[in-house]
């Protein structure tokens, strides 16, 4: 059965005392810049600038790397805030950066696109509906299983033109970013993961403000770690990066600096997997 164990205290003093090179992949989510006060005098979030901000960002990060395998990655959801006279601040971009800077190697930006986006009173820019997921890998050579997140599409009837020719839809070509011609007479066609998640938000009735939607953190798991692997969680809030850990045969190591949080995660837990599941305390 897949382990779940949160660790209660400052993720940068507890990753310093993993054992390296024992986790296959990190998926997180940090308390975003100057948005939230988790009541905590060692939360990250509250720095006086996003300099700051990205300074302790870097320092944990340095942790996660140091005990990620040598083929391990890193999955960072980060989201954008406004400063000064309406400035959008590029946080999520600042602290890419900054890991790309410190020897992380910055593989792709993924836009999570919030299909029911919170409503804004501002009325003179767009709703912001979007956040950026970051894929950064340790090494250039790392794990990623490709065919755990393939999307099978199915092909739709072909329709026949006016001159008597079958052509494939432009739903078709849309949905797997196929050819006109590709697998013309296949019935189903498989497409790898894109880059635009479309997946609405969700919240969970505890204490935790801010919670993943299971859909949203799944591909990051298994693409990036194997079955019976660990994954890890350094911000584990509510615990939802370990719940689709263990719904998906991996183990969990979470660390959480509030105690109400980490309490929640426990109970969360016993909540959606299995009783049965080992739980460490």
């Amino acid at each position: 059965m897949p382990k779940f164990e949160v660790l209660l205290g400052d993720n940068r003093e507890i990753l310093n005392s993993l054992p390296e090179c024992s986790i296959n992949t990190c998926v997180t989510s940090p308390p975003y810049f100057a948005l939230r006060d988790y009541h905590n005098d060692d939360q990250i979030g509250a720095e006086d600038t996003p300099e700051e901000y990205v300074n302790e960002m870097v320092k944990v990060f340095q942790g996660v790397r140091r005990v990620l395998r040598d083929d391990g990655t890193l999955w960072l959801n980060i989201g954008d805030t406004f400063g000064k006279n309406k400035n959008l601040l590029g946080v999520p971009w600042l602290v890419a950066f900054a890991l790309q800077r410190d020897g992380w190697i910055l593989r792709s930006d993924i836009v999570w696109h919030k299909t029911n986006p919170m409503p804004e009173s501002v009325k003179d820019r767009p709703t912001r509906s979007h956040e950026y997921f970051f894929l950064f890998a340790k090494n250039k050579n790392y794990y990623y299983d490709i065919e755990s997140t393939k999307t099978t599409a199915k092909h739709p009837e072909d329709k026949r033109t006016e001159n008597g020719h079958r052509r494939k839809t432009k739903e078709w070509q849309e949905q797997t970013g196929l050819s006109a011609h590709s697998g013309f007479n296949k019935n189903y066609e498989t497409a790898n993961l894109r880059d635009v998640w479309s997946i609405a938000t969700n919240t969970y009735k505890g204490a935790h403000f801010a919670t993943f939607p299971l859909d949203l953190i799944k591909p990051c798991i298994v693409a990036g770690c194997p079955m019976g692997g660990t994954v890890l969680d350094p911000f584990s809030g509510s615990g939802t990066t370990g719940i689709v850990s263990c719904m998906n045969d991996r183990n969990y190591l979470g660390i959480e600096l509030n105690p109400e949080y980490h309490a929640l995660s426990y109970k969360r837990y016993a909540e959606e997997v299995s009783p049965l599941t080992t739980i460490m305390e």
